[in-house]
């Protein structure tokens, strides 16, 4: 049984973008644009045709159809669609797309609305534009990645979070909408270079500006929000699970102390003495030590402190706060984040289910206008 938003619409419907393929960013980008009500159609490799979507969530929202970019009549027919289309979603390194003639000069020539959107790495110039990389590649060249993790320890993987979803997808998906919006004015359209490096690099504009005005140390763990400040890291409890500890401000530092008994501690007394920090984190370690996740979060629950549990993927989706907002939902037995950010005017659909590859492209073919003869030519057997 699902329990998934039953919205019929969203603010991107009526926009139609091609996506030629990818992973990771690109199809997360895609999914976004979906998600809030836009016609997404994935260019899927013949060879997948027939078969389920690998990346079941990624993939929501879409029409799918297999084309061989190498075939010059398949090359044809994706450009035939993205005349037809307000946005395209390419992630190819740079210079492929060219090549096989599906770049953006003969994009927009044909259709001069069109957002041509780019995802890569390292972006469409510089010295790494041609070289091969994954986000721990581009984090660690844009400074993130240096810059997490306890002091004298190696630097923690912080899954693809930061480059690839939200220095990349979100990042593309910003810049298509951006575009759109410049084409509305001029009614022209453009190519958005969405590079991870950039995208990493832009996220650390809070950090960097602490930086700049001294209160930020270029070193981990350290500082106020990388786990230097025993206010603000997390600590490990007696059953093995962890609290998140956020209490920054005075009076949630208060609260915190009450809590835990702290209160007339000396060692409190001064919340920024960065010198006492270690001996701070060490003991607040003993005392979360003391207890289990569950006792500390009742401990703590309703007591205006900015102290949670830290819960797993799965777990999340039972906790109170995300239940009541719907932030996940079951679809087919299958657990996911809902469509976000939430619009009142114009609330987005329940996501599709990823369609089978290929499940789609006589239809869309026909709809760009191909005649039943190429159509067959194309897609003999979808």
């Amino acid at each position: 049984m699902s329990n998934a938003p039953t919205t019929e619409a969203g603010p991107l419907a009526g926009l139609r973008v091609l996506e030629l393929g990818g992973i990771g960013p690109g199809p997360f980008a895609g999914m976004l644009l979906a998600d809030q009500g836009a016609e997404v159609i994935r260019v899927d490799r013949p060879a997948e045709a027939g078969t389920a979507s690998a990346h079941p969530i990624l993939h929501r929202g879409r029409r799918s159809v297999t084309l061989d970019l190498k075939d010059p009549a398949g090359v044809e027919a994706v450009l035939r669609i993205a005349d037809t289309a307000g946005a395209l979603i390419e992630g190819f390194r740079p210079g492929v797309a060219e090549r096989l003639g599906l770049g953006p000069d003969v994009c927009l020539a044909r259709n001069p609305r069109l957002v041509y959107g780019r995802m890569t790495g390292w972006g469409q110039d510089g010295p790494l534009a041609q070289a091969p990389g994954h986000d721990i590649n581009y984090i660690a060249v844009a400074g993130a990645l240096g810059a997490l993790g306890a002091a004298g320890e190696n630097p923690p993987v912080p899954l693809n979070l930061v480059g690839d979803m939200g220095g990349g997808g979100m990042l593309l998906a910003l810049g298509i909408t951006t575009a759109l919006v410049g084409v509305g004015r001029t009614g022209e359209g453009q190519v958005v270079d969405a590079a991870m490096t950039d995208g990493t690099a832009v996220q650390l504009a809070l950090i960097h500006g602490l930086l700049a005005s001294g209160r930020w140390e270029d070193a981990r763990g350290v500082n106020l929000f990388d786990g230097g400040a025993p206010f603000y890291r997390t600590y490990r409890t007696s059953d093995g699970g962890h609290m998140a500890v956020g209490s920054v401000e005075p009076q949630f530092y208060a609260v915190l102390l009450h809590v835990l008994g702290l209160t007339d501690d000396p060692l409190f007394a001064r919340q920024h003495d960065r010198d006492a920090w270690p001996s701070m984190s060490a003991r607040l370690g003993e005392v979360f030590a003391g207890r289990t996740r569950a006792q500390w979060t009742a401990a703590f629950d309703g007591t205006q402190s900015c102290v949670t549990p830290v819960y797993g993927l799965t777990e999340a989706a039972t906790h109170p706060h995300n239940a009541a907002r719907g932030t996940y939902y079951t679809e087919n037995g299958l657990l996911q984040p809902a469509p976000a950010p939430r619009f009142q005017g114009t609330p987005a659909a329940t996501p599709r289910p990823a369609p089978v590859i290929g499940v789609h492209t006589r239809q869309v073919l026909s709809e760009a206008g191909l005649d039943a003869e190429t159509i067959d030519a194309l897609a003999p057997t979808s």
